[in-house]
């Protein structure tokens, strides 16, 4: 279950998720192995997180409901370290001075 990284993402702990979801205390650490929640927990979860059961399952590597390509492009850079950030940096501003060359010409 992908939890851990949502919870990360979220900057939120799991005994806060726990709690905002009306939980017993370490609930959510059952699931850091292989074991599954129910299927009503899998679907509050994904609510909670907004993201499809799927993608908390390991099924699908994109966890956003909506197909929209800017959501995409922010969860795809969310979930860069550091140093790929600066990486996507160096690249976008390459691109862009590439652009504007082209376009004067």
């Amino acid at each position: 279950m992908r939890i851990k990284k949502l919870a990360e993402a979220s900057d939120k702990s799991f005994n806060q998720i726990e709690k905002e979801l009306g939980y017993s205390r370490n609930a959510l650490s059952n699931y850091k192995g292989k074991s599954m929640p129910s299927a009503i927990r899998l679907l509050e979860l994904a609510e909670y997180f907004d993201v499809t059961p799927r993608y908390l399952m390991g099924l699908d590597e994109i966890y956003f409901k909506e197909k929209s390509e800017d959501s995409l492009v922010e969860f795809i850079f969310e979930n860069l370290n550091k140093k790929q950030k600066l990486d996507m940096y160096r690249l976008s501003q390459g691109w862009l001075v590439h652009e504007m060359e082209w376009n004067e010409n």
